[in-house]
């Protein structure tokens, strides 16, 4: 069973920032204003209640951190480490690029959990994307998912390696 005791703290951090970044890379790709911003955090969320129970070891670990105040301060903490200094316009590159380590560490430290893992940080970002359609009006129209999103998951999944 792989779980937290299998990664350095380090390592883990790395492993919480990943959960967030794959939903952050989306929504930095296309900003929705704050009805938006508050859909696709709860999108991403959903996503964690739905992983709570289950099949894999690993994806249960990582959500039981977030559930506890440490887990989320350790998220929060390099969030902030990683993030503090980056403009706006290279929030979604920063997150990206915190995705391939996340792929590289699972593949090196995780090699059987690696595909469920990086498969479940997609999903988060798909269903961050889908949470809210942009450029319609009152909540009418609009695109569910825009180009930019698109694009956006489309280097998401490179970052994590995933077979196209």
């Amino acid at each position: 069973m792989t779980d937290k005791s299998n990664f350095t703290p380090e390592e883990w951090k790395t492993l919480l920032e990943g959960v967030m970044m794959s939903g952050i890379a989306v929504s930095a790709a296309e900003p929705s204003g704050l009805l938006g911003a508050i859909k696709e955090s709860f999108a991403a969320s959903h996503a964690l209640v739905e992983a709570r129970n289950g099949p894999n070891d690993l994806i249960r670990s990582i959500v039981a951190a977030f559930e506890t105040s440490e887990g989320r301060t350790i998220a929060r903490d390099g969030l902030k480490e990683k993030l503090s200094k980056v403009q706006t316009d290279e929030i979604k590159e920063k997150s990206i690029d915190t995705l391939k380590e996340v792929a590289s560490l699972l593949e090196a430290k995780a090699p059987a959990d690696a595909g469920p893992v990086k498969q479940w940080l997609y999903h988060i970002s798909e269903k961050v994307a889908d949470a809210d359609a942009e450029g319609g009006f009152l909540g009418f129209g609009g695109t569910r998912v825009t180009d930019k999103e698109k694009a956006t998951l489309e280097e998401i999944s490179g970052a994590l390696k995933l077979a196209a």
